[in-house]
C-alpha cells in the first residue's frame, strides 16, 4: 500500500525542531530510522501530514564516554552500537544484543531511540537496558529531564515521552568490577516472542551483591522479577545456578503475557523462563 501524502521537514537544530513540533502539534511525528513508523504509515494504521526528520541535527547519533556512563545518541543505529569500541568494551552484553536485532537491513537503518519511543512490544532493547539501569534523556523547548528506562514504557506503543519532547540520548552506567550482563531471546519473523535479561554483580568474596532480572516482549512493557533479584543476594555462583529456577517461577507464572499472533500467554511464559535462565547462566559465568 502506498503512503499517504505528507510534508517532510529536515531541521538542522533542536530549536528549529521544537518550533516545528509546536507549529504542527498532533499532525506531526518525528522520524528517526523509520523502520517501525514507515511500516505503520504504509499500512495506514497511522497518518501524519508532517514528518520531521532528526537526521540533520548534529550530535544525535554520537556514542561517547560520559564519565560514569556511556551516552548513546538516540539516532545511533543498532549496527553502529554493536560495533562501537566503547560499547564493546564496557557493555559487551548490549553489543551482542544489538548485533542480533532483526536483520542487517533493520540494524543498519533502525535507531535505538526510534525503537524505544515507538514502544512496539516485541522489541529486544528495553528489557536489557532496564536490567543495566539505563536512563533516558528527554528534551523539549523548555529544558531536559531524565527518565529511568524501567519507567519509560507504559504499555503497547505508550511511553513517558510528553508532547513536544524528543529522546536525545540513552545513558547506560559503566559496569562495576564483578558485573556481567546478558540477554537471550526466542524470535519469530525477526521479532522476539520472549526475551530475558540478567545482570549480576559479584563482590570480592564471590558473593552476589546486586542483581537484576527482566522479561521483555511478552506483554506491553518490560517486567522486573524483583523478588528473584533480591533472593540471589549473598549467594555464590553455584548457589545462584541452583536456586534461580525456583526463585523466578512464581513471578514468571504471574506475568500478564499477551495472547497474539506470536503465541499464547502460557507459551510465552514458558519461553520467558527459559530465556531468562539462559541469560542468567551467561551472566553468572566468570569472564574469560
Amino acid at each position: 500500500m502506498l503512503l499517504r501524502r505528507f510534508d517532510l521537514h529536515k531541521p538542522e537544530t533542536l530549536p528549529a525542531l521544537f518550533d516545528l513540533l509546536d507549529r504542527h502539534g498532533e499532525e506531526a511525528s518525528v522520524l528517526a530510522g523509520g523502520t517501525e513508523l514507515l511500516i505503520a504509515l504504509k499500512a495506514r494504521v497511522l497518518h501524519y501530514p508532517h514528518l520531521i526528520s532528526l537526521k540533520a541535527i548534529a550530535g544525535l547519533a554520537d556514542i561517547v564516554d560520559a564519565g560514569d556512563c556511556i551516552s548513546i545518541g538516540a539516532l545511533a543505529t543498532h549496527d553502529a552500537i554493536a560495533r562501537h569500541p566503547l560499547v564493546c568494551r564496557y557493555l559487551p552484553g548490549y553489543a551482542a544484543l544489538s548485533d542480533n536485532i532483526a536483520n542487517i537491513r533493520v540494524r543498519c537503518a533502525g535507531t535505538l531511540g526510534g525503537n524505544l519511543c515507538f514502544a512496539e512490544p516485541h522489541a529486544d532493547p528495553p528489557a536489557m537496558l532496564a536490567a543495566l539501569g539505563a536512563r533516558l534523556r528527554l528534551q523539549s523547548a523548555t529544558g531536559s529531564r531524565e527518565c529511568a528506562m524501567a519507567d519509560f514504557i507504559h504499555g503497547d506503543f505508550e511511553t513517558d515521552r510528553q508532547p513536544g519532547e524528543i529522546l536525545t540520548a540513552i545513558l547506560v552506567p559503566k559496569p562495576v568490577s564483578g558485573h556481567r550482563a546478558a540477554y537471550r531471546c526466542y524470535g519469530a519473523s525477526h521479532r522476539p516472542v520472549a526475551g530475558g535479561a540478567a545482570a549480576i554483580t559479584m563482590d570480592e568474596a564471590g558473593k552476589c551483591s546486586a542483581a537484576a532480572f527482566w522479561i521483555g516482549a511478552v506483554c506491553g512493557r518490560p517486567v522486573a522479577l524483583e523478588q528473584a533479584a533480591l533472593g540471589v543476594i549473598g549467594m555464590d555462583r553455584a548457589e545462584i545456578a541452583q536456586a534461580l529456577p525456583a526463585l523466578i517461577a512464581p513471578e514468571i507464572e504471574a506475568l500478564e503475557a499477551s495472547d497474539d499472533n506470536h503465541g499464547a500467554g502460557d507459551y510465552k511464559r514458558h519461553l520467558a523462563q527459559t530465556m531468562l535462565l539462559r541469560a542468567a547462566q551467561a551472566a553468572n559465568t566468570v569472564a574469560a
